[in-house]
């Protein structure tokens, strides 16, 4: 994490440049002379803020720049003393408590972290998700859920995939609210509940040349919801090749934050005969097919077969590698 370090005073100096010197953090040091100029610039490109000042400074310096708590960067104060490590934002998924505790032994202080869950030694939902790599469906659901568990409520967690969060009141049956962990779109449930997606899925894609973002984007959202499955739960596209340079795949991967694969024609070969072929396709790059093959061999067993769309091919694989 880089880190970014205010301070107003000459002790706050003294004490910016301990962090400097002890901590394994990238930190950059802003003074009370330079630091106006470059907020824009520290709150869109740090991952953390310390401020080395009193609380009632760092809230009013920060109040503008803060969005939610899915962006926000960790922001801790440490006082003009050095007496203190404050988590004052983003204790979770900004990791606000964990830079406090860090922060806190380089300076040898006292380290406070007021988040209710930490207190009583319970994994909030945000917690899970950050440790697991798990994308939040809402915010407001993993909140509810864990004020449930911070009041000892029964809960049940359904994961497909190998998760357990530190939380002793999970329970199979008669619980008063649920987790669950999937790929599956629509989920039916009556009681309060929040919906992690685990990056499990790989794409097999293949596309005639030129094809854009938003067709691309625009035929996986098709496929995706037809087979009743959340594109959040991407982890990466693979496709042959030839293709390693279209915008458009790229542009989607970006779009997507999963990663991009490449599959050999070579590779390819290995395995085509076991999918649906294409003449064309074969006499124009060599093999008989791509998007299945690239599937099947970045993500294990397919779940959802080739799928055309305008010139774009799709195909799904769920776990593997």
């Amino acid at each position: 994490m880089k880190i970014a370090c205010l301070y107003f005073t000459s002790s706050g100096k003294a004490i910016a440049e301990r962090i400097v010197d002890s901590s394994d953090y990238e930190v950059h040091i802003y003074s009370k002379e330079n630091y106006k100029s470059n907020l824009n610039h520290i709150f869109e490109h740090y991952g953390g803020i310390v401020f080395v000042s009193s609380t009632g400074i760092a809230i009013r310096i920060s109040a503008p720049f803060i969005k939610n708590k899915g962006v926000d960067p960790a922001i801790v104060v440490v006082d003009d003393l050095g007496r203190y490590s404050i988590s004052l934002l983003s204790g979770h998924i900004g990791g606000a408590n964990e830079l406090t505790e860090n922060i806190a032994a380089c300076l040898n202080n006292q380290a406070i972290i007021t988040t209710a869950s930490d207190g009583r030694g319970i994994e909030a939902v945000d917690m899970f998700a950050k440790r697991n790599n798990l994308f939040i469906e809402n915010f407001g659901d993993a909140k509810k859920i864990t004020s449930m568990m911070i009041d000892g409520e029964d809960i049940r967690l359904e994961s497909e995939i190998q998760a357990k969060i530190g939380y002793s009141n999970i329970v199979k049956n008669n619980e008063v609210g649920a987790i669950f962990v999937c790929s599956k779109l629509n989920i039916i449930y009556d009681k309060p509940s929040c919906i992690l997606r685990p990056k499990n899925i790989t794409v097999g894609l293949g596309c005639r040349r030129g094809k854009t973002v938003d067709e691309i984007i625009s035929a996986l959202l098709a496929t995706f919801n037809d087979n009743d499955l959340s594109i959040k739960c991407i982890k990466q596209i693979a496709t042959v090749d030839v293709k390693q340079d279209e915008v458009g795949i790229i542009d989607a991967c970006k779009y997507l934050n999963c990663e991009m694969v490449i599959i050999s024609r070579e590779t390819i070969k290995v395995v085509q005969d076991k999918f649906s072929k294409s003449a064309f396709v074969e006499d124009t790059i060599g093999v008989s097919s791509v998007c299945e093959p690239c599937a099947y061999i970045s993500g294990g067993d397919l779940i959802v077969g080739r799928t055309a769309i305008n010139g774009i091919t799709i195909a799904i694989s769920k776990g593997g590698k």
